[in-house]
């Protein structure tokens, strides 16, 4: 796997959680994280995290499922999405 294949997903997907892009690869989420730094320094993609957006504070939703990661690269749309319209885990028991 290469950097090119990472932001090849990313530009196709718009925004991915670290465990998709980790499951899409098959690489542990750490092994990525590396590669994802090289991204954002270079400023094509952001990085969110929904912990705080969640509304609980079990901390029962895996990190690689809330650290999510959007392109910003020259291509991008111009509109990003709201911080409540990014896409909770399934799991998680968002407290209204």
């Amino acid at each position: 796997m290469i950097l090119s294949e990472i932001k090849r997903y990313l530009q196709q997907r718009g925004q991915v959680s670290l465990a998709d892009i980790a499951l899409h690869f098959d690489t542990p989420p750490e092994a990525l994280r590396g590669m994802l730094e090289t991204l954002l320094r270079k400023g094509r993609i952001s990085r969110q995290q929904l912990n705080s957006a969640c509304g609980s504070s079990c901390c029962q939703c895996d990190s690689s499922a809330t650290e999510l990661y959007q392109w910003a690269g020259k291509d991008a749309s111009t509109e990003r999405p709201s911080p409540d319209s990014l896409s909770m885990p399934e799991n998680c028991a968002k407290q209204e």
